[in-house]
């Protein structure tokens, strides 16, 4: 590898290592693969580019070009492989997108396309900006200046899931950057000043003062600070890098559900993340709840800033609850190394928990969420849950009070901006309902039926935005289902709030169960007075309906109080449809409409048909043929040389008689085979020179040495000796036997390289660069005959007008 090829992929893996420290941003990792990529192919299009008859300014032109293109096809690129007007609107959307979602995740932040684009974008602006300085420009300590930049920025906004490690990495990258410069100046000025013939071009290698001195920075860099006295104010202290909420009891990890909910629904795993054991008769219904979000602002439902407490033994009693004397369900939970950053899973209500180390836990008695005091407090955590068993019937909760004032205020307030549409629908709806159970279970009646689709493909959101679009599309997750149900019911006047946890377990027998990743769940929660925040569940093939949502019959009294409800719509609600023989329960679980099931499912087989996957396999094909291109050129000119079969003797018998242009055809083959198994050609030496040359450093054996030993004199005889008695030795025998000498001494890794990359092909590439120029000369020339053409006759105009033009 040339020194110029080591300081590219150099500055490519010292970008790639400096991007590192942006891993911790987003909950998942699948995109770091897609920026190094990108990386890869700005790096390539930069060594490409630089071996062009081109000036040096178009390489970074070029580089950014490809980008653009990287970025149109991997974030805009529905519309096939060549990007439009179209696919620039389309990415002018999701970068919009991503410049919304930094304002409303925290970090980790769900890997949205909008997120995505602009880190992988970044990425790629620091690889062309790197790579334009360190290679093109020759500046590598000057590369250091986007690398910092790169890792300031990065590091600064992971706060405290960043790591000392992406530093160590992100410095060896720029040291490894450093040191490749070094080799390429010694390559190009021969013998350093610290004398011997270690600092010759033939070595190649650094002074090893300078990478001791290099070494030796990087690690006064990572201990100075864990010897040095910690700081707590001032420029040095960077905190925790998250924010935090402080109540009587002390301060806490602000944490953000949502954000994490978002990215485990749409990417679920198997990986069991808590067990616990439980022995009642409605395990099966039981949700772990983990906390529920109160406010809603317009942008997203949050946990407003809470008082917190000391966690007690015993907690209060639960908000609105009429009796607290009711049957006890006792829980044993145990957290695997998993669950990280999570507020306490517990079923609702819970009356007490123990857990080792109750100054680890805070409790907010408004929503009864009990939150961490540290990120790691949750990890493998053993507790123990008791918990109310609430049974309220459908005409219970059907005949319950309004709730108190207080409750409603805070409960049932909505944004000024949020969505006419969504009054609109909760009214038409809910037309009919004469109480606020009612009207819940007709909303979730609705969003149950098969005008919703359970779909997480559709971008995330729970602000006014991403209610408008879910209700317009039809199409999202629990965590869309359960924002616009709550937002419906406050429209609606019902105190409403959503939740968020598990849904129950897999059973595995003896009361034993197990949560995975696919049971991260949000829902909303209403209040009802005399039985306090109930649970209802409006997502589709999701989760457990609730028993007393499963009735809905007529209430056998009025509703003791008048229930003040929203003016309602004249429109008759849309009842959802299903069959006589399909339950609540079954539409709930999606077990009804078998005939609409397979219809989705072949739509989701269709996808191979997607102009999307087709471009996108093209633009594979094209990628792999430009990478096989350099091998099947190769192979098609040795064949071309070694093919010729030359003339017969006399009567078509005796040896083939071989023409000059086969010889050297057979000589241009030995030199080129030579060049791709690591000996570069030297055209100052003569054909003997180069055999003895060849057959040292390869080490032939006899077979090959007397091979190249006749090749070499056939040559010499075709360029020096007079013209005589034609060359009738089998060359391409000859050539054949040195190339199997040659491989047998390349090894393992040489013969790949001469196989996929041999290096003679670069003929190619001088070739298309003679073209190019051989065609600008041309244009050049043809321009100035054009040119000429127009402005010989006005020259000739000009002179006679001149000449007979009187003279004072």
């Amino acid at each position: 590898m040339t020194t110029r090829a080591k300081l590219t992929a150099y500055s490519a893996l010292a970008t790639a290592l400096a991007s590192l420290c942006m891993m911790p941003l987003l909950t998942t990792r699948s995109w770091f693969t897609h920026a190094v990529l990108v990386i890869a192919v700005i790096s390539a299009v930069g060594a490409g580019l630089r071996r062009s008859p081109l000036y040096r300014w178009t390489v970074p032109v070029g580089q950014l070009l490809v980008l653009l293109l990287l970025l149109l096809l991997g974030f805009a690129g529905a519309g096939g492989v060549l990007p439009g007007p179209a696919t620039i609107r389309v990415l002018d959307q999701v970068l919009s997108s991503g410049l919304d979602d930094i304002q409303q995740y925290a970090i980790p932040a769900p890997p949205t396309a909008g997120l995505r684009l602009i880190l992988v974008s970044a990425i790629g602006l620091i690889a062309v900006a790197v790579d334009t300085v360190a290679v093109t420009y020759r500046r590598s300590a000057l590369a250091g200046l986007p690398l910092l930049a790169l890792y300031s920025v990065g590091n600064g906004l992971a706060g405290e899931h960043g790591s000392w490690v992406w530093f160590a990495v992100a410095a060896a990258g720029y040291l490894l950057l450093l040191f490749a410069e070094g080799q390429d100046r010694v390559s190009r000025w021969g013998r350093v000043f610290y004398g011997g013939a270690r600092g010759s071009v033939e070595s190649g290698r650094v002074s090893p003062g300078g990478r001791q001195v290099g070494v030796l920075a990087l690690a006064v860099a990572l201990l100075l600070p864990v010897i040095l006295p910690q700081w707590s104010s001032g420029l040095l202290n960077s905190g925790s890098g998250g924010s935090k909420g402080k109540g009587a009891g002390g301060s806490l990890t602000s944490l953000d559900p949502m954000v994490s909910l978002e990215a485990a629904v749409t990417r679920p795993t198997d990986a069991e993340l808590l067990t616990y054991t439980l022995d009642s008769s409605l395990a099966d219904q039981t949700y772990l709840r983990t906390g529920s979000l109160d406010q809603f602002d317009g942008t997203n439902w949050k946990l407003a800033s809470p008082t917190v407490t000391d966690l007690p033994a015993t907690l209060p009693t639960p908000e609105g609850l009429r009796d607290a004397q009711l049957p006890r369900i006792d829980v044993d939970l145990k957290i695997g190394d998993r669950l990280e950053g999570s507020w306490l899973p517990m079923p609702y209500p819970a009356v007490s928990v123990q857990v080792p180390k109750p100054g680890d836990w805070k409790l907010d008695p408004l929503t009864r969420t009990v939150l961490p005091a540290n990120d790691k407090a949750i990890r493998n955590l053993s507790y123990h849950v008791s918990a109310l068993d609430l049974r309220p019937t459908a005409n219970d909760l059907r005949l319950a009070a309004t709730a108190p004032q207080d409750i409603r205020e805070h409960y049932t307030a909505v944004p000024a901006d949020l969505p006419p549409v969504v009054a609109e629908k909760a009214r038409a709806v809910t037309a009919g309902a004469r109480n606020d159970y009612d009207r819940a279970t007709a909303l979730v009646n609705w969003f149950t039926g098969p005008d919703f689709t359970y779909d997480t493909a559709v971008n995330g959101g729970t602000g006014s935005d991403a209610i408008a679009v879910f209700l317009r599309d039809r199409r999202g997750f629990c965590v869309h289902f359960a924002s616009t149900m709550a937002a419906m019911a406050r429209v609606l006047k019902i105190p409403a709030r959503v939740a968020v946890g598990f849904t129950p377990g897999d059973n595995k027998g003896g009361g034993l169960y197990s949560v995975t990743g696919r049971m991260y769940h949000a829902w909303p929660e209403l209040y009802f007075s005399g039985y306090g925040w109930l649970r209802f569940e409006p997502t589709p093939s999701r989760g457990v309906p609730a028993r007393y949502t499963e009735a809905s019959n007529a209430p056998t009294s009025a509703p003791t109080q008048q229930v003040t409800a929203a003016p309602q719509s004249a429109s008759a609600a849309p009842a959802p449809t299903s069959s006589s023989d399909c339950t609540p329960k079954q539409r709930q679980l999606g077990e009804c409409d078998t005939k609409g099931k397979a219809v989705a499912t072949a739509a989701e087989e269709s996808w191979l048909l997607s102009p999307q996957v087709l471009g996108t396999l093209a633009a594979v094909l094209v990628l792999i043929a430009l990478l096989l291109a350099p091998m099947l050129w190769r192979a098609a000119v040795r064949r071309r040389r070694l093919g010729g079969g030359g003339r017969r003797g006399p009567g078509g018998s005796g040896p083939a008689e071989l023409t000059d242009a086969q010889v050297l055809a057979a000589w241009d083959e030995l030199i080129d085979s030579a060049w791709d198994l690591g000996i570069p050609p030297d055209e100052s030496r003569t054909p003997r020179s180069a055999a003895r040359r060849i057959t040292e450093k390869a080490q032939l054996d006899a077979d090959s040495s007397a091979a190249t030993g006749r090749l070499a004199l056939a040559t010499e005889r075709v360029l020096y000796a007079p013209p005589g008695r034609p060359t009738t030795e089998p060359l391409a025998a000859d050539v054949r036997t040195v190339r199997r000498g040659l491989r047998a001494s390349a090894g393992r890794a040489g013969r790949t390289r001469a196989l996929l990359l041999p290096p003679s092909s670069a003929q190619l590439w001088w070739r298309i660069s003679d073209a190019v120029r051989a065609a600008r000369a041309a244009a050049g020339t043809r321009v100035g005959r054009a040119v000429e053409a127009v402005r010989a006759p006005v020259r000739r105009v000009f002179t006679r007008r001149k000449r007979s033009t009187p003279q004072s």
